[in-house]
């Protein structure tokens, strides 16, 4: 039972802030308080509708919302969204465009598990959609696994990463973000290893801490700043009676949130009171720029406390990975076993979460692979996010990762997008 008062007691926060929204809303709608010509009525009601929407979406995963792709003949077509394999703390999805001709390309989106759901690549998915056949990994909220499930740390992830290469098979282009890049260069080197033949064709790392030493950030310093006693007792909670993941030791979406939020605390305050402002004035729409963007951010989820404090102890704290140290199940993974996988790093010249050099000392660990192989970019005055969805992702860094791909794919790489050799029937989920 220990911390399970505390995580009900965040969820009951949460809930509470919502009713009062809800209520402020409400009680402003009412006919008869358009009869007082007081500014103060139409404050409270737009302020109970912004904090009703804020907190609301805290505990609901986003829609994927890609309802169709505009082929090169100008016809749409529309987006199923397949699970390919369905696992308990993640799934393999593909997001199929029935009725056009298969893609070439195709490319598996290694989604981060930092806080947010998968869908925080929405724009990535729809930016690659026509050129590629996509599939992503999409990882569960922590709180909804029933504890019988069993662990998951950084080595699960990495084997998870395995499996789902490993289905979709040697054609195939990996594209890790953030948070995954170091594990998704295990996983290529466990491959390596283990299966060369299951190797993707290219590997490239967008703005991952691969050795977070290399250039520091306010992520890295709290890091070494704490303990890992500190950590456990301070935010590891268990997950409380509501949902189906009771008892499981988690690090809250809700706790990661505050943490983003206390980043940039006086931006978002100001979005906040701008977007009640907007409301009083009647400019602002279900789908304007700050709900857009905040559906998203405030959509958080928990991650297990095992794989939350082995990425800060493994990644951050005894730099495994820089190290090439790094072990799965005991065994050494050793990076220089990737010779023949083309690899591309990607910064962002301002990212104040994996600053430049982070991400680019993957290519120091890979010395047995030929220079040839070897690429990496700077993306002039673009930030973390701007990197992998925001306008330097669509007008340079896309092109460039395209043209990467392109110029190490395999002449005889199959055109038709394969279904996965494990995991059954693939299924549709909504999305």
């Amino acid at each position: 039972m220990k911390y399970m008062m505390t995580y009900d007691l965040m969820e009951s926060t949460r809930n509470t802030n919502q009713w009062l929204g809800a209520t402020a809303r409400a009680f402003g709608s009412y006919p008869a308080m358009a009869l007082t010509p007081n500014p103060a009525i139409a404050w409270i009601k737009a302020w109970g509708e912004v904090t009703e929407r804020s907190f609301a979406r805290m505990v609901t995963k986003p829609d994927w919302g890609i309802p169709s792709v505009t082929v090169e003949d100008g016809t749409d077509h529309t987006v199923r969204i397949m699970t390919l394999i369905d696992n308990p703390f993640g799934n393999l999805i593909h997001f199929k465009v029935p009725g056009r001709t298969p893609r070439s390309r195709r490319v598996l989106l290694v989604a981060p598990m930092s806080g947010h759901y998968s869908t925080l690549l929405r724009k990535t998915v729809i930016s690659l959609l026509p050129d590629c056949e996509v599939f992503l990994t999409d990882w569960h909220n922590a709180r909804d696994i029933p504890v019988s499930a069993g662990k998951f740390d950084v080595e699960d992830y990495t084997l998870y990463l395995v499996e789902f290469m490993k289905a979709l098979g040697p054609d195939l282009h990996v594209i890790a973000i953030c948070q995954p890049v170091p594990l998704a260069l295990a996983a290529t080197a466990y491959l390596a290893e283990e299966d060369p033949e299951a190797q993707p064709r290219t590997l490239t790392l967008i703005g991952g801490p691969v050795d977070p030493d290399a250039n520091p950030t306010e992520v890295t310093d709290f890091g070494r700043r704490t303990t890992m006693g500190q950590l456990e007792h301070s935010v590891i909670q268990r997950v409380g009676f509501k949902y189906a993941g009771v008892g499981r030791q988690v690090y809250p979406g809700l706790l990661q949130l505050a943490s983003f939020i206390s980043m940039n605390a006086g931006t978002h305050v100001e979005a906040f009171q701008n977007q009640i402002l907007r409301v009083i004035k009647g400019e602002a729409s279900d789908h304007d720029k700050h709900n857009i963007f905040y559906d998203e951010y405030l959509a958080v989820m928990d991650m297990t406390a095992e794989f939350y404090l082995s990425t800060v102890e493994r990644v951050f704290k005894t730099r495994e990975i820089a190290r090439n140290d790094f072990r799965v199940g005991g065994k050494h993974v050793d990076m220089g076993k990737i010779t023949r996988v083309a690899v591309k790093v990607v910064e962002g010249e301002q990212d104040d979460i994996s600053a430049p050099g982070q991400c680019r000392a993957a290519l120091d660990l890979l010395v047995g692979l030929p220079p040839e192989l070897k690429a990496s970019h700077l993306e002039r005055g673009a930030g973390h996010y701007g990197i992998f969805a925001g306008r330097s992702w669509r007008n340079n860094i896309r092109p460039l990762v395209l043209d990467f791909i392109d110029a190490h794919a395999d002449g005889n790489a199959s055109a038709t997008a394969r279904a996965p050799r494990r995991g059954g029937k693939p299924r549709v989920v909504s999305g």
